[in-house]
């Protein structure tokens, strides 16, 4: 999995450390939802069973390298 060294360092914070990689991965083979950000940055979601949360992954313009990674508060299951 490509990494961005932005995502590197935040994944070291206590409320991303425990999002796992497989659950990276899902999210962007399978989302759920899909937007494309003015800068060509693509977010992803998907809902992760195992915790009842939504995950937003945020890839760069390339659609593979993983930007940024976190439980998404804001989205609701619609």
């Amino acid at each position: 999995m490509k990494t961005t060294q932005y995502f590197d360092y935040t994944r070291k914070r206590p409320d991303r450390a425990q999002i796992k990689e497989d659950w990276i991965k899902t999210v962007i083979q399978e989302p759920e939802k899909i937007e494309v950000q003015s800068d060509g940055r693509i977010r992803k979601w998907a809902r992760i069973p195992e915790v009842g949360k939504f995950l937003r992954v945020i890839l760069l313009d390339d659609g593979e390298t993983v930007h940024n990674a976190f439980f998404d508060r804001s989205l609701k299951e619609e």
